[in-house]
């Protein structure tokens, strides 16, 4: 297949470098999905309406982008991979913390901390793994690499399919306690990325200069001050590519927590699916999600990527009365694989697209830091889902996420044709293909 031939094509160091980042980026998303799949018993076993349950998924929205700007200077300044590393630990740690929470507000401040950890992975690792990777074929590469967040949620959906209605908790731990202590594992990543990837041949290549400019000013007894990398003025510069990154992402995430966030509740409390059945149907739509990111990935190469993310994000349109309006379970999975093909096969394109959109010298900032102020300002979208859903349909969410799908699709659609593309741009250069900026 064509796919295991570009796999195949990279050296071993690369193959090392994108599993790292990949599997990074999806056990992040298995710990933020184990979340979602339980908020319904957690929501019971501290005694509080859905709603008020929600609030933790918006905490760790709203906290992500101070993490991709921490963890994303920590890259700029300390290296690509020991930055994942130290990510990877972080977000396992407050997973785990999560598990042992006595009240809902300590479990609140753990989803914050979570949130922010886990906005740091993805910025990090797409800037690891684009700049370790050939520019040849990296339409494909971006839609595998995003799909990582997708088989996290695919992997949760499994496990909750398949172990939640088995588990009756450990001692005095109850059973979503446990999936949080399960959520806790990827830590053991930080040893594969220690050993086994190098850093990123452009960060290396920059570093280096760093060193010899500054070498060169001491020998010629210049005084040097220390200012950050990126000058003010240089900053400024980046302003107009910036803030149409974040309206951009702030659009696409809406699209992919819209169709997501909500639906394992909608499952079990609307249409009466029982714990095995939710996750069976999530990990099917999920299936279609890996697929639909790797076609589309591929597919933009031809196609471009503003006119493949155009074409996929309203293709999704005609899928909402199967996902949200289907009573069968086999029915509401065919309507979630067909959706999430669309939602994914858009996002598939993302990581290539915005990493050539960014300049070099904040490329593990710039992508990263827009993606989550994007999840910043649309955090509150589940909240504003359920609260629709109490107001005007007895609580039933099949409106409120039909709406999501139709209005955001056609907001990605038009944001992305009215942007610009730089498809191809050489981000070993340490510039960027778009004269956006």
């Amino acid at each position: 297949m064509p796919y295991f031939r570009e796999i195949r094509a990279l050296t071993r160091v690369q193959r090392n470098t994108f599993s790292a980042c990949f599997l990074g980026w999806t056990l992040d998303s298995f710990d933020f999905f184990l979340l979602t799949f339980c908020l319904v018993t957690i929501a019971a076993d501290f005694h509080v309406g859905r709603k008020q349950m929600e609030e933790a998924i918006f905490w760790t929205l709203a906290m992500r982008p101070v993490g991709a700007f921490l963890f994303g200077a920590m890259a700029e300044k300390f290296g690509r991979r020991p930055t994942l590393i130290v990510n990877v630990v972080a977000f396992s740690a407050f997973e785990l913390a999560s598990a042992f929470a006595p009240t809902l507000h300590i479990f609140l401040v753990c989803r914050a901390l979570f949130g922010i950890a886990m906005g740091g992975v993805w910025g990090v690792g797409a800037a690891l793994v684009l700049e370790s990777l050939p520019a040849k074929n990296r339409g494909f590469f971006s839609g595998l690499l995003q799909e990582g967040y997708v088989c996290g949620n695919l992997l949760a959906a499994l496990l909750f399919a398949i172990l939640f209605p088995h588990l009756h908790g450990i001692g005095m731990m109850t059973n979503w306690r446990v999936m949080f202590m399960v959520g806790a594992l990827p830590a053991l990543l930080a040893f594969y990325l220690n050993y086994k990837v190098e850093e990123s041949p452009t960060w290396l290549a920059a570093h280096r200069n760093r060193n010899r400019n500054r070498n060169r000013n001491r020998n010629s007894n210049v005084t040097v001050t220390l200012l950050p990398r990126i000058e003010l003025k240089a900053l400024l510069g980046y302003l107009p590519i910036f803030l149409f990154l974040i309206l951009l992402m702030s659009a696409f995430t809406s699209f992919s927590h819209g169709t997501q966030d909500l639906y394992p509740t909608f499952l079990q409390r609307d249409m009466h699916q029982i714990p095995s059945h939710t996750g069976l149907i999530v990990a099917v739509g999920n299936i279609g999600a890996l697929l639909g990111g790797m076609c589309c990935g591929t597919l933009s190469e031809k196609l471009g990527r503003r006119r493949t993310i155009v074409f996929a994000a309203l293709l999704a349109i005609p899928m909402v009365p199967l996902w949200a309006w289907s009573h069968s379970a086999v029915m509401l999975a065919v309507g979630g694989f067909l959706i999430q093909f669309m939602v994914q096969g858009a996002w598939g394109i993302i990581p290539a697209h915005l990493n050539e959109l960014s300049p070099g010298p904040v490329r593990a900032i710039l992508p990263g830091f827009a993606y989550q102020l994007g999840n910043l300002l649309s955090s509150r979208n589940q909240i504003f889902q359920q609260t629709y859903a109490d107001r005007h349909n007895g609580g039933a969410l099949n409106v409120a996420l039909s709406a999501t799908v139709v209005i955001v699709a056609v907001v990605v659609a038009g944001v992305t044709a009215l942007g610009p593309e730089a498809k191809g741009a050489n981000l070993a250069s340490g510039t960027t293909g778009t004269d956006f900026v």
